[in-house]
């Protein structure tokens, strides 16, 4: 029987690109530029058939599950593979004084891991003439089942954590990740010193000097590894084999010529480095890393209305007027959507440059956050509440209007900025939605959203508004205007809204109402009715001077931040 050749794509995430294809157990398969070539081999029959990988397996050392595993023969060749499970989510058990000095580390995603393994091979930071060799990122293979908590070996806590504070994304982490790279042949550091004649003492303190030099290139590279250890430098087998053969030759010091080999080794960069689950940039690379990206995200962000040429993994489209970036969120199985036509644009906004980000509650009784992402950009999201119908003292002056109307969707949301900033009313600037890529728990109260958007679908003809999946909208944290903030570093405006600009008393109750009424009056005028906005629904922007933004006209400039309760006049 012939088999049907399974559907490739290829998909860039943080900068990596990958040919996808879904797998014969229904699972999904990154390759990189290594494996695109012998993508045979890693077709799971070849290498992770039951049989075949239970019988073939070899476990490695380490405190993860890491195994040695040989491909099926396939057009006369086999390949060494090294297969771990990320353990993204997990607590990290490293010693005492790894953990004073990293502690805040947290294992990377498999897309985190990837991008920083090739940009440490790409040898773009540091000195060029040092150099320093990785394994060879081949592959992640996402198995179709979800673990349940307790199988994943994640932390309870750490769930819990990640639950509270990201509403709705948690459960990707449910998700097993399988991460592929090429076998390096040699040993490590630790298993060469088993053929030296040297006492235990001697070859600790050996090893401790060995494994700060090579940690010390790795970080004139800008990089770290919060865990380095010995086991981790791999000296290739020639050299070990001039290590056996330095041993053998009967002098009885020769274990000193061994040692200073090793050590020569060592200094000429004659070594490979593995394991990237906790490696990261150096602050200074890091922030480097920011500046640039920041740099790049603004002056995109200008141009993001001009069409430019797109990647296969994303595609062009338009819901109510606003024109999108649409594409996969691969780490989490989401849906993403961005608002412009340039390509350059929707990295930024994957999850997982800002959902693991410190971040600050904005409100009380919504989730609304402000964070500043891996990019240095200033961020705020907040889950929506399509399909709620709020009730209780905060929400309840509102209530019949939102029973009239219903809260709106997020396409609604972005397409009443996008109007209303045409039509000369300033509100927040929107950037994307978000779509999880797992199932809320919650049923929703309000259906009509979702029955009104039946009609909009997605380019592979999947409802754009979909029940059962919870949005998030991604919008600027309003400390200027785009045009001014891509021009300016520092000396940003800060927003506050107009219950916190009263409380401080830089603005009076009168000036309060005035502008609100002002507001509710320019929206009638347009078209929309804006009767249930309140005063912590619009910001003002001071500057560092205490002064505010003000219009073209030379008047106090408030911005509208709250769009799910404004809606079109018929």
């Amino acid at each position: 029987m012939e088999r049907t050749a399974a559907k490739k794509t290829l998909v860039n995430v943080l900068g990596v690109v990958y040919v996808h294809s879904r797998t014969s157990d229904g699972g999904d398969l990154y390759l990189t530029r290594y494996a695109e070539p012998l993508r045979r081999h890693f077709e799971i029959e070849n290498w992770y058939e039951k049989d075949w990988f239970d019988t073939h397996k070899v476990r490695l050392l380490g405190t993860s599950s890491v195994y040695k595993i040989p491909t099926k023969t396939i057009s006369g060749m086999s390949l060494n593979l090294v297969v771990k499970n990320c353990r993204v989510g997990e607590d990290v058990p490293i010693d005492t004084h790894t953990l004073q000095e990293f502690c805040d580390a947290e294992f990377n995603s498999p897309w985190e891991e990837f991008s920083l393994v090739m940009e440490l091979m790409d040898n773009l930071y540091g000195p060029k003439e040092l150099k320093v060799a990785t394994q060879l990122p081949m592959a992640i293979y996402v198995p179709p089942e979800k673990m349940q908590a307790w199988q994943s070996g994640r932390s309870r806590t750490r769930i819990n954590r990640i639950r509270a504070k990201h509403p709705g994304i948690d459960l990707d982490i449910l998700k097993q990740y399988k991460l592929i790279y090429a076998w390096i042949e040699g040993m490590n550091l630790k298993e060469v010193f088993a053929h030296i004649d040297i006492n235990d003492d001697e070859m600790v303190r050996h090893l401790r000097t060995l494994d700060a030099q090579a940690h010390e290139d790795l970080q004139k590279k800008g990089y770290l590894v919060a865990d380095m250890k010995p086991e981790h430098i791999i000296i290739s087998e020639p050299d070990i084999a001039e290590v056996i053969r330095i041993g053998s030759n009967g002098n009885k010091d020769a274990y000193h010529e061994q040692v200073a080999f090793l050590y020569r080794l060592i200094r000429e960069g004659r070594y490979s480095i593995i394991d990237y689950e906790l490696l990261l940039r150096t602050q200074e690379h890091e922030e480097a890393v920011k500046s640039s990206r920041r740099c790049s995200y603004l002056d995109d962000q200008k141009r993001r209305f001009e069409p430019a040429p797109l990647p296969s993994h994303l595609t062009a489209m338009e819901i109510f007027g606003v024109p999108y970036l649409y594409g996969h969120a691969e780490s989490t199985g989401g849906r993403l959507w961005v608002v412009g036509r340039n390509p350059h644009l929707f990295d930024y906004f994957l999850p997982e440059r800002w959902r693991k980000t410190p971040s600050i509650r904005l409100s009380d009784s919504k989730e609304v956050f402000y964070t500043i992402t891996k990019d240095n950009i200033h961020l705020v999201w907040e889950t929506s509440r399509v399909g709620e119908m709020p009730a209780g003292d905060e929400e309840g002056a509102r209530d019949p209007l939102v029973r009239t109307y219903g809260i709106n969707s997020p396409f609604e949301e972005f397409a009443i900025a996008h109007d209303l900033n045409h039509l000369g009313i300033p509100t927040v600037y929107v950037r994307a939605i978000y779509m999880t890529g797992t199932a809320k728990v919650e049923t929703s109260g309000d259906p009509r959203k979702y029955a009104s958007h039946q009609g909009l679908l997605d380019p592979e003809g999947n409802a754009v508004l979909q029940e059962d999946h919870n949005y998030i909208t991604i919008r600027g944290y309003y400390n200027g205007p785009d045009q001014w903030v891509a021009e300016h570093s520092d000396a940003l405006y800060t927003p506050l809204d107009l219950v916190k600009a009263l409380d401080r008393r830089l603005i009076d109750e009168e000036q309060c109402r005035w502008h609100l009424d002002m507001v509710k009056a320019r929206l009638h005028t347009s078209g929309y009715d804006g009767s249930s906005l309140k005063l912590n629904d619009l910001l003002v922007a001071q500057d560092n001077d205490g002064g505010f933004l003000k219009d073209a006209n030379g008047e106090l400039l408030v911005i509208i931040c709250n769009l799910e309760l404004i809606w079109k006049l018929t």
